[in-house]
């Protein structure tokens, strides 16, 4: 009679595993619990003596590149979805087209209700980026992430400082009448 495959080829079940198997296990999950005690021992010891001190070893306080830097202070502080809108302003040629980016450009990005505001340089601008508006929403979303943008504001140019003096008429709003 022949011994059954330990490879279970022929069907048969694999062996259970062995004192010496289950040992070597056993030494290995206790190795690494000592090192694991060892480590913390260590650290207070060095605690005691006046502070943590950098090893041969890489740790956590051990410096970074400043990429990496830059996207552990994002992720520990949320600020993931503020940065990637950001990007988006100085990519905003790209996503809107040479034309539209000539005069209109974002100006600010409000987290809390998700609305991106865009200031155009003439009345005309803004109606015509006001009927493209959810198109953009849909483009940024799907660059940035579902729901990121929510609305996009869309702001006619300022018209000049109004000015009060002696030669402006009682109820006059100036020159402010013919912007916006």
């Amino acid at each position: 009679m022949s011994e059954p495959d330990p490879a279970g080829s022929d069907g048969a079940k694999a062996p259970e595993p062995s004192g010496v198997d289950l040992a070597r296990v056993a030494l290995r999950a206790a190795r690494e619990a000592a090192r694991a005690r060892g480590d913390a021992a260590q650290q207070k010891k060095q605690a005691r003596r006046g502070g943590l001190r950098s090893g041969a070893r890489a740790d956590r306080r051990d410096p970074m590149a400043l990429g990496a830097a830059i996207n552990r202070l994002l992720t520990e502080r949320g600020w993931e979805a503020p940065a990637a809108v950001g990007g988006v302003m100085g990519r905003w040629p790209e996503i809107v087209g040479e034309d539209v980016a000539k005069h209109c450009e974002p100006e600010r990005y409000d987290e809390d209700e998700r609305v991106l505001v865009v200031r155009c340089d003439s009345t005309a601008w803004a109606t015509n980026l006001r009927l493209l508006a959810p198109t953009l929403v849909a483009r940024l979303n799907e660059d940035l992430g579902h729901g990121t943008v929510r609305l996009i504001k869309v702001v006619g140019p300022g018209g000049p400082a109004r000015r009060f003096g002696p030669l402006r008429a009682p109820g006059s709003t100036g020159p402010g009448d013919t912007y916006g």
